[in-house]
């Protein structure tokens, strides 16, 4: 078949899938000619897989019970108006989804009623008019003149408004002038001198720790997204891998990625309900990396990668699908036969590291105390020179969140953290380099890696 018949194979295909994505339609696979190697049918039936969700996105209300949640504990630290503006945060605890910019955002939630006041930049009312909000401000656009606002008609310079005085003169309207307001990021001594500067009479203290706690242990609803969000990834590893097997060296790492990229993207719009308007398909897509050859030696390669596909290469293959801002990392770290007998050595310890990271993240542990098992049992099989970092960070709707699988991190594991999967081993000097990576749900007896690409030589050693 040629590439393009691939892809229409893989667009006509349907097939039941052996796993579930939550969504309300069968996504397609490969039909015809080598693609027949039926990757998909490799993919693990793991029993301990969360349900997938059957949402596009979390609702309004859990975000307002979120929201709610917040208000009490920061009440309880004598708040009376919470101020985020971490775009992590205004989605988690507002339900908007925004792009960011240097055009500052800003959500106002008073503590004693279910409000919110965004302060945003004029290109966004649309957006904001459409969304829970009430009496909301906005500025024309970043630097903003005084008065200046050419969509009403007025035209005019002048010198930049400061933004910030007037968010907080806002909130001296709103009736906030002498009261106790809760940031979501570090009061630094400059930044607290120019807010006591403008409001002289309010208190203020910091609630980042308060939202990073909450939005560190996933609900119920967070982990059948993010489920759904894994399946579609165990999908894209599937149809990759069959790409790989039909067309071997005759290809290149980016020209798998693409096809995946766009593979892994229909098949998750297929499913997800939208009209083209703001606050549907949010949070939604596909991301996909390939690289093979040397740059599987680095951790961070910065690089771009299009190489042709070689035998006796590393392949490292990441497709990851995003529904409703929720996602969890998937690598397949992989190597085309042959197999160098250091590299098979490396991938079997790399591999087993996995698991044991996996093995050990119940809940009650202590994260330096995962990473202290994976470091030595990785150091007792010699692999200590191959070791670049850490086993694995916390995930989050932003990707990279803590608390941290590493030595240093003392923090105790609690039932519905989440994090990747990736105690990778590199040697730059023999020019390859694996590393799997997965989510793994902390649970009461172990923890979960939600992933259903496998990790076996059957799946990551590849014959051309």
């Amino acid at each position: 078949m040629k590439r393009r018949e691939f892809l229409q194979a893989a667009a006509a295909g349907i097939a039941a899938l052996p796993v579930a994505c939550g969504g309300g339609t069968k996504p397609s696979e490969p039909t015809s000619g080598a693609a027949q190697a039926r990757s998909r049918d490799m993919l693990v039936k793991n029993p301990d897989h969360p349900q997938p969700s059957t949402l596009d996105r979390l609702p309004l209300e859990w975000h307002q019970g979120r929201a709610r949640l917040l208000q009490e504990r920061a009440g309880a630290k004598g708040a009376d108006l919470l101020w985020l503006t971490d775009p992590r945060n205004i989605q988690y605890f507002t339900g908007l989804f925004s792009t960011s910019t240097e055009r500052p955002m800003s959500a106002f939630i008073p503590v004693k009623e279910l409000k919110v006041h965004f302060y945003y930049p004029g290109l966004d009312r649309d957006i904001i008019d459409t969304w829970w909000h009430d009496e909301s401000e906005y500025y024309f656009d970043y630097k903003h003149a005084e008065g200046a606002f050419p969509n009403r008609g007025v035209v005019k310079i002048g010198p930049p408004v400061n933004i910030t005085r007037w968010k907080l003169e806002a909130m001296k309207k709103r009736g906030y002038g002498n009261k106790t307001i809760a940031v979501d990021r570090p009061l630094t001594v400059t930044g607290l001198a120019e807010y006591k500067n403008i409001l002289p009479s309010a208190r203020f203290i910091e609630i980042a720790d308060l939202c990073m706690d909450m939005r560190m242990v996933k609900t119920p609803e967070e982990i059948a997204l993010t489920q759904r969000a894994m399946n579609y990834g165990a999908l894209g590893h599937a149809f990759a891998r069959d790409y790989l097997l039909q067309h071997g060296t005759d290809a290149t790492d980016w020209e798998i990625q693409c096809a995946t990229e766009r593979y892994v993207g229909d098949l998750i719009m297929a499913d997800v309900k939208r009209d083209g308007r703001p606050h549907t398909a949010v949070g939604c897509g596909a991301e996909v990396m390939v690289r093979a050859g040397v740059g599987t030696a680095y951790p961070h390669p910065n690089q771009f990668h299009h190489n042709k596909i070689k035998r006796g290469d590393a392949i490292q293959i990441i497709a990851i699908g995003l529904v409703g801002g929720y996602n969890g990392e998937q690598y397949r770290a992989c190597h085309i036969e042959p197999v160098p007998d250091l590299g098979r050595r490396m991938w079997e310890v790399h591999t087993e590291s996995c698991l044991i990271q996996a093995r050990q993240s119940k809940a009650g542990r202590r994260c330096q105390d995962v990473a202290l098992a994976v470091h030595e049992y990785q150091v007792k099989n010699g692999m200590a020179k191959y070791i670049y970092h850490r086993p694995a960070h916390g995930q989050g709707i932003e990707g990279h969140q803590p608390p941290y699988i590493a030595l240093g991190d003392e923090t105790v594991l609690v039932e519905g953290m989440m994090f990747s999967n990736e105690p990778g081993l590199y040697s730059p000097e023999d020019g390859f380099g694996y590393n799997h990576g997965d989510n793994v749900l902390v649970t009461k007896e172990k923890g979960i890696q939600m992933g259903s690409a496998p990790l076996t030589k059957e799946w990551c050693f590849i014959k051309l």
